[in-house]
This record gives C-alpha cells, sequence and structure tokens, in this order.
C-alpha cells in the first residue's frame, strides 16, 4: 500500500539544470495522484507561479511523506538536518547533480524508476545514524544541531596546535593535541574522516568515528566506539586563550570559549535514506573513489 500521499521538492540554490526537471518531476508525480509541495527557492527555479503556496526548507518535512533533493551532497545534507530538527520520519531522495555525490547517489535517468519503487513501496530504504550536538557554556545550552556527518572541533587559520581532553561515557578517555578533532557517523567516514586519514566504516555499523586532524603525537590515532556511547570534548587551559571553533556538517558553526564543552550523542532518529536500485555501498565506493581497484 502506498503510504507517500504528498513529496516535497528541493533543489540546490540556482541549479539551472534542475528547472525542467523539476517540472517534469511534478507532473509524473500529479498523474499517479501524489501531490508535490514545493520549498521557495525551488518553486521560482522551476517558474511556478508566484500564487502557488510554498514552504520554507525548514518547515518543508513538516508537510510531506517524502523529500526529493536535486543537488549534492551538500543540499541533502542540510534537508537531513532539517528533517531531523522538525522530528520527522520522513525519507529522503536524492538525486545526483554534483561531482562526488556519496549519498545523492541516484541519477537522473534513475530518478522515475526509483520514484516508482517508493510509490510501490519497494525501495531499499537505509537508516542512517545522526548525531545530536550541543554546545554547553556555563551550564546552558549555547548551541544544539543534528548532523548526518560530522562534528569538527578545530583550531583557527593563526592559532597553533590545540588541545582536546576527550571522555566517552563520561570517562576520560584521551587529549589530544592536534589541529582539531573529527566525530563523525559511518555515513560521514567517507567525508572529512577521509580526508584526515580516518577509516572507511559502512554506514550499517552502530559506531561514532573519533578522528584527529594533524596530531602531533604520532600516537594519537582514529578510534571507534560503540553508538550508544556519548562524547564530551573539552578545550583544555593551553588552548583557552587561542581561536578554537566548532562546526556542523560543514554548514553552520561558532567559536567556542575557554570553560565550553562538546556534547555529543546519537540522535533519537536516524535519517531514512533512498538507496539507487542498481548499486551496492561498495559499487558506490569504487566508482567515487576508485576504491579497491588496481
Amino acid at each position: 500500500m502506498n503510504t507517500i500521499r504528498t513529496v516535497g521538492l528541493v533543489a540546490k540554490h540556482h541549479l539551472e539544470a534542475a528547472s525542467g526537471v523539476l517540472a517534469e518531476l511534478a507532473g509524473w508525480l500529479e498523474a499517479r495522484g501524489v501531490e508535490t509541495v514545493f520549498e521557495t527557492d525551488t518553486a521560482a527555479l522551476a517558474g511556478l507561479p508566484p500564487d502557488r503556496p510554498t514552504h520554507s526548507r525548514d518547515s518543508l518535512p513538516n508537510h510531506c511523506d517524502l523529500v526529493v533533493v536535486l543537488g549534492g551532497d551538500g543540499t541533502l545534507i542540510g534537508m537531513a538536518d532539517r528533517i531531523a530538527q522538525a522530528d520527522r520520519d520522513v525519507p529522503i531522495l536524492g538525486v545526483n547533480f554534483g561531482s562526488l555525490g556519496f549519498l545523492t547517489e541516484i541519477t537522473l535517468a534513475e530518478l522515475f524508476e526509483s520514484l516508482e519503487a517508493v510509490l510501490r513501496d519497494e525501495a531499499e530504504i537505509e537508516p542512517r545514524m545522526m548525531l545530536r550536538a550541543r554546545t554547553v557554556r556555563r551550564g546552558t545550552v549555547e548551541a544544539e544541531r543534528v548532523v548526518l556527518n560530522d562534528v569538527v572541533v578545530t583550531r583557527g587559520a593563526l592559532s597553533r596546535i590545540i588541545e582536546l581532553s576527550v571522555a566517552v561515557d563520561d570517562r576520560p578517555v584521551m587529549r589530544v593535541r592536534a589541529d582539531g578533532l573529527i566525530v563523525a557517523t559511518p555515513t560521514g567516514s567517507t567525508a572529512y574522516n577521509l580526508a584526515a586519514g580516518g577509516p572507511i566504516v559502512h554506514p550499517a555499523l552502530d559506531a561514532i568515528l573519533l578522528t584527529p586532524i594533524a596530531p602531533h603525537m604520532l600516537s594519537n590515532r582514529p578510534v571507534i566506539i560503540p553508538g550508544s556511547r556519548p562524547v564530551r570534548l573539552t578545550p583544555t587551559t593551553d588552548s583557552a586563550q587561542q581561536e578554537v571553533f566548532v562546526t556542523f556538517d560543514g554548514q553552520s558553526g561558532h567559536p567556542l570559549e575557554g570553560d565550553d564543552a562538546v556534547e555529543i550523542a546519537r540522535a533519537a532518529r536516524p535519517l531514512r535514506l533512498v538507496r539507487a536500485p542498481t548499486r551496492t555501498y561498495f559499487d558506490v565506493l569504487r566508482q567515487k573513489l576508485k576504491w579497491a581497484e588496481r
């Protein structure tokens, strides 16, 4: 039984190549009795009349049963965070208009086949762990975000190496002297974590990755911990006078003060990601990274 009655459409900002696809997609869905709702900027990109009702990216998850994203991984990550903030269990289907496309892995040629499978309730929808991070300042939550890829604490451009105290389950684990530290999900293992020398972790695993960025000591190696264990990062006294920043999925962030702590734990809901019908996770690694090829 089809449970998808309304589909939200979101495209990357100023992605002119998607304008014709959006109109075709809306017509295809409406011909099958599925209502389409457009994100405001996406509606303008598609050339819809200005009097047609639309929704902001923040509110769109509250008005649909499925989100279709046309763009790259950054556009999908932005919508994934918004779905989590709305506390909705809305699956997301990403269509790749970018270059890599680890998350927006469905090609334009596969779009309608993939949507047909979703409407028939036959698509593979994969849960992807998300992390909830909050900055605590003098006992008050200063900022709170939900991320799909990673939380990164890093030094400022002119700062020296910073030192971070890392606790897991409120127990001291290590001190890291480095340019920073990445706390990543398995999905985020192929993002900044991979560039920093961290391992590739299959997204089906319930795990959190702790990867130092350019560590001062060679003994500071990446660590993988169970996904159920909360992490707490605190700049040490030596780092208090330097510029230290926390960023969330590379899309937002803020400077940290000396007594701040960043608390990170598995989010209550995973993201539900519609998988491409013709490729496994390892196929994607081979295509995007040339992984395990001679």
